[in-house]
C-alpha cells in the first residue's frame, strides 16, 4: 500500500472559512469524530447519528441510503441558511465528495476537505474497541485508507476551495474554549444562574434527571437532611441528601427504600445511591437486596435472612415498587 506523506504533496493550507463545507476524509478509526467534535455538535452532521436516527442502530449498513437521504436534507438546509457545516464520514468515494462540492457550489459556500491521515494500522487497531454493530472489517479499513491515500493529490481538482491535512490545523483551544463557556455557566461564573446546589446531583444522577429534579424543603422524612425526588407521571425517587456520610464529613446521598424485613414496617428504609444506576434499582426496588440497606426502625438489613426467604423478599419488593408508584 502506498504511503501517505505530507512533504511535498501539497502547499499546506489551514483555511477553514466560516461558513464553509468541511468534509471530513479518513478511513473508519481515523479519528474523523474527535475532530469533528471541536465544532459545536449543531454544526456536525454524522453519517452514523442520521443511521440511528432511521434505524435505531449507528451500524446498520442497509439503512445507509436513508441515512444519507435524510443527511443531504438537512445538509441542504443549513448550507441555504450560510450555516457553518462538517460532515462526518469517511468520504473516501469520489463520488460522495462530487455530491457534496456540488451542493456548496448550489449556495454559494467554500468547501473544504480536511484529510485525516492516521496510518492503516492504528485505524485497523482501533476497531477492537468498537461495538459489534460499529465495528467495521479490516478490508473495508484497507481499502479506506487506500481510497484516501490515491485521492489526495487530486482533491484541489475536484473543485475543493481548502485542502486542509489534520496535524496542520489548531483546533484544541476551540474545543477547550467551549468547554469552558459550558462549566463557567453551570458554576454561574457567566453572570447567570448556574446550577447551583444541582451541580453535586448532576455528578450522583447525570444530566438527564436534572429537569425532573425537585427539592422537598421543608420534609421531615429524612430526619432533618434535605429530601427531593426525581417524578416523572406516576414514577418517582425520593433521594436525601447527606452531609456526613460515614462520619467523614462528605455529601452522598440516600434512596428511600421498602424495609427489607417487614413490609408492614411504619419506619423508612435507606441506601446510598452513587450513580444513575442505583436511581433506577432503587425505583424497581432492586436496591432493597444491597447490604447497605439501613431501616430506621429495624436497622442494617441481614443478609442471611433475607438469603433465607426469597419470596418473601419478592414480595416486599413488589409491596415497596406499588407505594412508589402511589
Amino acid at each position: 500500500m502506498k504511503p501517505f506523506r505530507l512533504e511535498n504533496a501539497l502547499p499546506v493550507d489551514m483555511t477553514i472559512p466560516d461558513p464553509s463545507l468541511v468534509c471530513l476524509i479518513g478511513a473508519a478509526g481515523s479519528g474523523k469524530s474527535t475532530w469533528a467534535s471541536t465544532w459545536p455538535d449543531t454544526q456536525v452532521l454524522e453519517l452514523d447519528r442520521f443511521r440511528a436516527l432511521v434505524s435505531d442502530n449507528a451500524g446498520c449498513q442497509e439503512a445507509t441510503d436513508d441515512a444519507v437521504f435524510a443527511l443531504q436534507a438537512v445538509l441542504e438546509a443549513r448550507l441555504a441558511r450560510r450555516k457553518m457545516t462538517v460532515v462526518d464520514a469517511t468520504n473516501c468515494e469520489q463520488a460522495v465528495r462530487a455530491n457534496l462540492i456540488a451542493t456548496a457550489r448550489r449556495h454559494g459556500v467554500p468547501t473544504v476537505a480536511l484529510v485525516i491521515p492516521t496510518p492503516a494500522s492504528v485505524c485497523v487497531e482501533r476497531q477492537e474497541g468498537q461495538p459489534a454493530n460499529r465495528r467495521v472489517p479490516e478490508r473495508v479499513v484497507l481499502a479506506q485508507h487506500a481510497a484516501m491515500v490515491n485521492a489526495w493529490p487530486g482533491l484541489p481538482a475536484e473543485g475543493f476551495d481548502h485542502v486542509v491535512v489534520a496535524e496542520n490545523l489548531y483546533r484544541l483551544e476551540t474545543l477547550l474554549q467551549r468547554v469552558s463557556d459550558a462549566w463557567r455557566a453551570d458554576l454561574g461564573w457567566d453572570g447567570g444562574e448556574g446550577l447551583g446546589d444541582l451541580l453535586l446531583v448532576r455528578r450522583y444522577s447525570g444530566s438527564e434527571a436534572l429537569r425532573m429534579w425537585r427539592w422537598r424543603d421543608g420534609s421531615q422524612l429524612a430526619d432533618g437532611d434535605r429530601v427531593a425526588e426525581i417524578r416523572l407521571g406516576a414514577d418517582r425517587v425520593i433521594l436525601a441528601q447527606r452531609n456526613d456520610v460515614d462520619g467523614a464529613g462528605d455529601i452522598g446521598f440516600e434512596a428511600l427504600v421498602g424495609c427489607p424485613d417487614d413490609g408492614e414496617c411504619e419506619g423508612t428504609a435507606w441506601v446510598p445511591v452513587h450513580n444513575a444506576t442505583d436511581l433506577l434499582h432503587a425505583l424497581t426496588g432492586e436496591l432493597m437486596h444491597d447490604p447497605d440497606v439501613r431501616c430506621t426502625v429495624h436497622g442494617s438489613r441481614e443478609d442471611d435472612d433475607q438469603e433465607d426467604d426469597p419470596e418473601g423478599r419478592a414480595d416486599l419488593e413488589e409491596q415497596y415498587a406499588d407505594a412508589v408508584r402511589a
